[in-house]
């Protein structure tokens, strides 16, 4: 596309990108500001294949035209301008006795538009506000050709000055756009504020239409293009947006063609274009070659309002790499340290010094140069300074070094008493020689002592020479500061739990050294990164600490050292080089890599860096502003360059474009942090405001604009701009001593992506964010093939990625004002939007992608009009968000610790470090999705007809408030008072404490959850709230008395006084039931089968299974059973092989007794030592397979252990810690509770399911309700997040099922062919008691957890099996009550279309 001009500068085009509070660009990790980028790049040569000035600027316009108010459809007082040349158009009355008169010229093919307007106005200061139009279009163009004093009103319109003669203003302008059709314009009196309409509305101008030149006639492109870059010349390399960039490309055209219709030839316009007469011949297109550059004209600028999305297989960008477990070998183990490593010869000498000198030590580094080390040591023995300096370098080395007197990093001779013998003093320094150790030395260094009296010297700069080769410390000088350092006093660090500790301990030691530049600090990182991957994810989470806590100034960035950008440049180079290694091999810890990234400048290619200091300097000279704030900013640039420089150099430019306005630049300085204080505590301090002059301006702002680019090259890795522009490549070539820089094209890159990020830059600034993100997306969704494998310009594509997905967060947060009003639609789209954009930057993302494709049929439903469309969406929603929650608590679990831990050693201000994991979570897109959820709930419940409550267990009851985090930290507390507890998290599995009347939760535990069963059991009222406000105001009212009246769908609560408290609570410790057991005895049987199961050897769960067989109708199936029945652990423990063990219980069971309730895990631990006898080993065998179920020592021995393995677990379960309070609380003697083990076969279910013959909600007994779970039933009754599809059934009609709730739960348990052995205690199944579900059921075999994709469910997009298989439920449930005649709580599981019952109960 060598004709285009837009084309061959995608990557000058101006557009706003965003900053952060420390300058660093706008990503997951931080608050956005934005910032104008100004940029330009091309060729000096004017016969250049490519039309691209050297000094070009590209602006992107911003908003729609400038009038004062917007334009409507239908303008008044067109001027139709067909007459012949300069034909008065029309005349104007303008406030009824101010004459205005319009005249228009018919211009000649290729020749400009003349329009001069004349106003009878004396004023002096009348001003026309105007700008073209094009294809009938409301919003206005600014022609690039205007008379002299036109300014560009904030990018919507021109503002051009009448000039006055005598009592009229004239203007006369000139349009040679032949797309513009028509001009609009007003006029206003600036220093009167007073504007001249037309009837309120614009005046309108019609232009004549261009006559067509020859149509035959053409140049050729190479022509054009010099052309156009000679008219950019012409008008004084102005700043051009990519329209722009048309116009003047296709009037560049217009004129050669000109000349060729007045006979100019091809070859003459070649010879005056380039200055060649040397007779070369270009020919003239053909027309093929016509109609090529017709076609690639047509393609020239990417001007397309809204791309196609692909559409992709979401399954394609799912990652499953979670990270591993952390690797313990890597850290120090407290109980059995490792044996200490021996000290080097380096130490030795440095231990040996130490103790010579016995002053205080100043410093001690131990710098490592290759594979040697070298040892600085400065002590402070009586009024003296040492340094000591030493090295294992075998061969013969050379001190090369000077003192610091006034700053430090200078070179100042040292005087001649500092000179260590046989030194040679130089211009400015001095040489020395390391000297060997001696022979009887206990190791073997090469050292040198220098002693230096009196406190005259700041510190002391060297460098080393061996053999004419120098080194330096990783580019730059060696320092060593001779000041005390003054360490900020340390916190109480903890023991680091849950953090990479050796690594942040070293991080912390090396933080004196990293404070004396972005260079040290980027480069000490390098040097840790191998530790950090070789800790796994709490080493990289360490590194990312340690740097966010850089990029938010909570440490120091520079202390007395002088370090050139490019070495700045240079470092981070390095840095991210290794990061983007580790990118590669190590895919579970990308996630991580990409936040570190995000908080480290990219560094430059072709030495970037260094164009921080030149380019500063050419600035100063163009623009003759060489004093005051500009030579204190150049002199801190020149010292130390920081992300500060960003955030100055765009409040120049905010300063300057606002008109000079110095609160501007005042206020965009403290919006990223930056006061007065800060400026002035730089080690090159700027204590003075920028003051220019007018005349300066464009000059400025198109010099600033363009450094802004130089300095986010090094600063701003994620810069948008910045990072398009290395990947899609550009060269910017020197001016007098500065250096040269190019980037040349990513190779590779898919066909699409270039226009896709055209796409982007020019819509990055739309009101409308709709259109640019889905761009964002795409570009995002055709670059994830090349992140997930080697490229040599990998660290390039992450940042793009990583500036593309921030680009997405800023762009949603901007466009929560246009979603005001917006329909559920619309917002279900943005959420899917914003959550395809998570799912890109996730490590783990299959439940992100899960809930995506959920979102997409969600859509689809409503867009079908489906009756269900709301309330499948909130099944979605809440999935979503448990999404959310788990990633928050992820996150939270990785990187607290680390900030905790580290902060207190470095420290870090206390509110930073506890708010370190909420901010990380608070800027990246998981809180945009979480904000826009918020949005669409209270829509989803209102038109589902859900209300604010799902009501579990509907008591009426008087209580005081208590908010508690989570119900399972005090399901063993006792309240003395009735207590409604507001509990942030209620998994399923807790047990609720004693005194308490009601627990009100945003969780969602399933209806028929064991916390649920035992709430209605214990009559206690039990309900989800979905409203935060409501909520809000529960947990406002902590302390109060209230009083909760529940329907079956909405709780009411009002404040009551102390006198209603006996008559409306209804949970008083008086009603707790008084149960008694029998204990039952070893009947002398290890195992019998089904048909042998009564109350003296099983318990209920056995004998009702029994009970079933061969008396429901033959589609119900029911698994095998056999059993070990009561006394059986009893008889084990008593055998002599069990012995020790039984001693063991013994001694545990009466610490309990005594209240350790520590005791319970041991007396676990202790029963899993049980030995099998060899009697119940033959028993179990021979009933098992005579019930013509498999035995698992068939397969082997080891199958045989897992087997009496999980038997033990059951049999242990008794002490587990729920049960255990469970019994106390309800008075059962422990000792007399007996556990059977119920054995079956594992049926391997496609779905499990729980029915309740009676609504537990409504108490409605006329109909059944039930819960389903994809997989096995562990995760409806047990504490798994998430809800299962509930239905109703009228016993009426069972064949009508009417679902109530789709799934939220995102796992799915399943397991392969197997044995499962379940408790049956004779404490299950009591009347007034729900025990049920407090033991374990532990299977032979682990179960596999699978995240669940409900999109392709054939029970959730297939309305007919949905119904077949909803209907054989409810007509099981209705067989199985009416066998036993009383309501049933019912569990069983759906395997190939056929329903099984595994275990009844009577419900509670």
């Amino acid at each position: 596309m060598s004709n285009s001009v837009g084309h061959n500068l995608l990557n000058q085009s101006l557009f706003q990108s965003k900053i952060n509070s420390s300058g660093i660009p706008a990503n997951t990790l931080f608050q956005a500001k934005s910032v104008h980028q100004v940029t330009a790049q091309a060729r000096k040569s004017p016969i250049s294949k490519k039309f691209c000035g050297n000094t070009l600027n590209v602006q992107k316009p911003k908003l729609a035209m400038g009038s004062c108010r917007p334009i409507t459809a239908i303008p008044r007082g067109v001027l139709t301008t067909d007459p012949p040349s300069n034909q008065l158009a029309r005349k104007f009355n303008l406030d009824g006795n101010i004459e205005m008169q319009v005249y228009v010229n018919s211009s000649t093919p290729g020749s400009a538009t003349q329009v001069d307007i004349r106003v009878a106005y004396s004023g002096d200061s009348l001003t026309l506000h105007w700008g073209g139009i094009k294809d009938r279009k409301e919003k206005w163009v600014l022609p690039s050709r205007h008379p002299d004093g036109t300014k560009v009103y904030k990018n919507k319109a021109l503002r051009t000055p009448f000039v006055n003669s005598g009592s009229n203003s004239l203007l006369q302008i000139e349009i040679d756009d032949p797309t513009i059709q028509a001009i609009e314009f007003l006029l206003v009196d600036e220093s009167q504020n007073r504007w001249f309409k037309n009837n309120d509305d614009n005046f309108h101008v019609k232009l004549p239409a261009k006559e067509k030149l020859i149509s035959n006639a053409s140049v050729p492109e190479e022509l054009v293009q010099i052309q156009a870059y000679l008219r950019w010349e012409r008008k004084g390399k102005q700043m051009y947006t990519p329209e722009q960039e048309k116009v003047e490309y296709e009037a560049a055209r217009t004129e050669l063609l000109e000349e060729v219709a007045r006979g100019t030839s091809i070859q003459e316009l070649q010879a005056r274009l380039t200055k060649k007469n040397d007779g070369g011949k270009i020919e003239e297109p053909s027309g093929s070659d016509t109609k090529a550059a017709k076609k690639s004209e047509s393609k020239k600028v990417f001007r397309t309002e809204r791309i196609q999305r692909k559409r992709r297989d979401l399954m394609r960008i799912i990652n499953k790499h979670a990270t591993k477990p952390v690797d313990e070998a890597k850290f120090v183990d407290e109980e059995h340290p490792a044996k200490p490593k021996p000290l080097t010869a380096v130490e030795l000498f440095a231990k040996e010094k130490e103790e010579q000198d016995g002053g205080s030590i100043l410093r001690k580094n131990i710098f490592k140069i290759n594979d040697k080390e070298l040892l600085v040591l400065v002590t402070k023995p009586a009024g003296k300074t040492k340094v000591h300096l030493a090295t294992d370098f075998k061969e013969p080395l050379t001190l090369h070094w000077a003192l610091s007197a006034s700053k430090a990093g200078e070179w100042s001779e040292p005087p001649a008493n500092t000179h260590p013998q046989g030194s040679v003093a130089l211009n400015g320094a001095v040489e020395t020689q390391f000297r060997p150790s001696s022979t009887d030395s206990a190791y073997e260094v090469q050292s040198i002592e220098i002693e230096i009296e009196g406190e005259s010297f700041k510190g002391m700069p060297f460098v080393l020479n061996a053999s004419g080769n120098w080194m330096k410390n990783q580019g730059s000088d060696f320092y060593v500061d001779f000041g005390v350092e003054h360490k900020k006093a340390q916190k109480d660090t903890g023991d680091g739990k849950g953090t990479a500790k050796a690594l942040l301990d070293k991080i912390a030691d090396q933080e004196s050294e990293a404070q004396k530049s972005f260079m040290h600090r980027f480069n000490i990182a390098a040097d840790l990164v191998n530790q950090a991957k070789d800790a796994g994810e709490l080493g990289l989470a360490g590194i990312l600490v340690w740097m966010r806590f850089m990029a938010t100034r909570q440490l120091i960035w520079n202390k007395n050292y002088n370090v050139k950008p490019r070495e700045i440049s240079k470092a981070q180079d390095r840095l991210t080089d290794l990061l983007q290694n580790v990118y590669a091999n190590y895919p579970q810890y990308r996630e991580l890599l990409r936040m570190i990234l995000s908080t480290v400048g990219r560094g430059g290619e072709g030495d970037v860096g260094q164009r921080i200091r030149d380019e500063i300097l050419v600035i100063q000279r163009k623009n003759n502003c060489k004093g005051g704030m500009m030579e204190e900013w150049h002199q801190k640039l020149h010292n130390n360059t920081s992300p500060d420089d960003v955030v100055i150099c765009q409040a120049l430019i905010d300063y300057i474009k606002n008109d000079f306005d110095i609160g501007v630049y005042w206020k965009t300085l403290n919006e990223n942090g930056i006061t007065k204080e800060r400026l002035l505590s730089y080690d090159r301090a700027i204590r003075n405001e920028p003051n220019f002059r007018r005349d300066q301006k464009d000059g400025l702002l198109r010099d600033l604009g363009h450094y802004m680019r130089t300095l986010k090259a090094v600063h701003s890795g994620a810069d948008l701009e910045s990072a398009i522009q290395n990947c899609m490549g550009y060269k910017d070539e020197g001016q007098g001593f500065m250096v040269g820089v190019q980037i040349n094209p990513i190779s590779g890159l898919p066909s699409e992506v270039p226009d896709l990020l055209r796409f982007v830059l020019e819509h990055v600034e739309d009101k409308n964010v709709e259109v640019l993100i889905e761009g964002l997306l795409e570009a995002r969704q055709a670059l994830w093939p090349l992140l997930s494998k080697p490229h040599d310009r990998l660290r390039d594509l992450l940042f793009l990625d990583i500036a593309l997905d921030s680009t997405v967060r800023t762009a949603i947060e901007r466009g929560y004002e246009e979603l005001n009003n917006a329909g559920p639609e619309k917002i279900m789209y943005f959420i899917s939007l914003v959550l395809e954009n998570l799912a890109l930057s996730s490590d783990d993302n299959e439940d992100l992608i899960y809930c995506l494709k959920g979102w997409d049929q969600a859509q689809n439903m409503l867009k079908s009009k489906s009756n269900d469309w709301a309330l499948y969406s909130k099944s979605i929603l809440d999935r979503t968000r448990l999404a959310l929650a788990n990633k928050a608590e992820s996150y939270h679990r990785i990187l607290q610790p680390s900030a905790e831990y580290l902060g207190a050693q470095l420290g870090v201000d206390q509110w930073a470090v506890n708010i370190f994991t909420e901010e990380i979570i608070r800027a990246g897109s998981a809180a945009s999705l979480s904000s826009l959820l918020n949005r669409l709930d209270p829509v989803l419940r209102k038109t589902a007809n859900m209300g604010s409550w799902q009501v579990i267990s509907p008591v009426e009851v008087v209580g005081y408030v208590v908010y508690v985090d989570e119900l399972l930290t005090v399901q063993n507390k006792v309240y003395s008072k009735p207590t409604i507890l507001v509990a942030k998290s209620v998994k399923g599995e807790e047990e609720i404490p004693d005194g308490t009347v009601a627990v009100l939760t945003p969780d969602m535990p399933d209806i028929l959850s064991h916390v649920s069963v035992r709430a209605r059991n214990s009559k206690v009222c039990f309900a989800t709230c979905f409203d935060p406000n409501i909520l809000a105001d529960l947990r406002a009212s902590e302390g109060k008395l209230l009083r909760l009246k529940p329907t079956p769908a909405d709780i009411v609560y009002s404040e009551v006084n102390e006198g209603e408290l006996d008559a409306g609570s209804t949970n008083s410790k008086e009603d707790t039931p008084s149960l008694t057991l029998v204990k039952k005895k070893f009947t002398g049987r290890y195992a019998i089968s089904s048909d042998e199961f009564t109350s003296d050897m099983v318990g209920a769960k056995s004998r009702n299974i029994a009970y079933v067989k061969g008396k429901l109708p033959s589609w119900v199936g029911i698994p095998t059973s056999v059993a070990l029945p009561f006394g059986s652990f009893e008889k084990v423990l008593s055998e002599d092989s069990n012995k020790a063990v039984a001693e063991k219980l013994e001694t545990l069971k009466k610490k309990l007794k005594d209240g350790d309730f520590d005791s319970l895990k041991k007396i676990r631990e202790t029963v899993l030592q049980l030995a099998a006898p060899p009697q119940l080993v033959q028993e179990l065998k021979m009933t098992m397979k005579g019930s013509g179920m498999p035995w698992p020592g068939d397969e082997g021995e080891q199958r045989w252990v897992q087997a009496w393995t999980a038997i033990k677990k059951v049999w242990a379960s008794k002490w587990n810690e729920r049960a255990y309070f469970s019994t106390r609380k309800v008075k059962l003697d422990h000792d007399y509770l007996c556990m059977a083990v119920l054995v079956q076969e594992i049926i391997n279910a496609d779905y499990a399911f729980v029915i309740h013959t009676t609504n537990p909600s409504s108490g409605d007994s006329s109909e059944i309700y039930a819960e389903v779970v994809k997989g096995l039933g562990e995760t409806l009754v047990g504490a798994y997040p998430g809800r299962a599809l509930s239905f109703i059934s009228k016993k009426n009609d069972l064949d009508s099922p009417q679902v109530i709730g789709y799934p939220s739960k995102p796992i799915g348990l399943f397991i392969k062919r197997s044995i499962i052995f379940r408790s049956d205690s004779n404490g299950e199944d009591l009347e007034g008691y729900a025990g049920a579900g407090l033991y374990d059921s532990v299977p032979m075999d682990e179960e596999e957890k699978v995240v669940v994709d409900y999109s392709s469910d054939p029970l959730m997009v297939d309305g007919n099996f949905r119904k077949t298989i909803l209907s054989s439920i409810a007509r099981a449930g209705s067989a199985i009550e009416e066998l036993y005649g009383s309501p049933q709580d019912i569990e069983g599981v759906i395997r190939d279309g056929k329903l099984y019952v595994v275990q009844t109960r009577p419900q509670m």
